[in-house]
């Protein structure tokens, strides 16, 4: 006659090896499910790029040093270039909210990050979704609104007149008493 403890050692043996199977299982599926989330990632970013890449206005293919920049919007096109007199008002809303969340930046000169222009839109900050917003950022930078800096950071486009009046002061370097 087996002992009721031996039963219990043989229950709590097979117990313990179903625990290994389906955690060793559990760990497989995983593993798949974060390389299915990559490429899942990968899939919406190329959507989104194709997307963008399609709505783009189609351009001749010409030498560009015949022709001088444009100044004024291209028929079709998302963003104008800045120009003075223009305001945000002929921006798509995206591109406006953009523009506004940067010009409402303290002037510490820092600037924004995509990521975070991401987060004040109230997008979620994965990377399709911070791409897209840096997409947009690039492209008002590309046209005058912002401006990139190298750290990949966006800031207020600078004011037109940099240049210190030409008057000179009294007292000053220029002339006077």
């Amino acid at each position: 006659m087996t002992s009721v403890m031996g039963l219990l050692e043989e229950r709590e043996t097979a117990a313990r090896v179903r625990a290994e199977e389906l955690r060793a299982e559990s760990e497989r599926i995983l593993a798949e499910l974060a390389e299915a989330e990559e490429v899942l990632e990968r899939r919406v970013i190329a959507r989104a790029e194709l997307a963008e890449a399609l709505a783009a206005p189609v351009a001749d293919v010409e030498d560009p040093a015949d022709k001088p920049p444009a100044a004024a919007p291209v028929a079709g096109s998302v963003v104008p270039p800045w120009h003075d007199g223009v305001s945000t008002d002929v921006l798509a809303v995206d591109y406006r909210r953009v523009v506004e969340l940067v010009a409402d930046e303290p002037a510490d000169g820092e600037g924004v990050s995509a990521k975070e222009l991401a987060l004040r839109l109230g997008l979620e900050t994965v990377p399709a979704k911070v791409e897209g917003v840096r997409s947009k950022a690039k492209r008002l930078a590309e046209r005058g609104w912002l401006q990139a800096l190298v750290t990949g950071w966006f800031t207020p486009r600078p004011p037109t007149s940099t240049a210190p009046s030409a008057v000179p002061r009294p007292g000053g370097r220029d002339g006077g008493s």
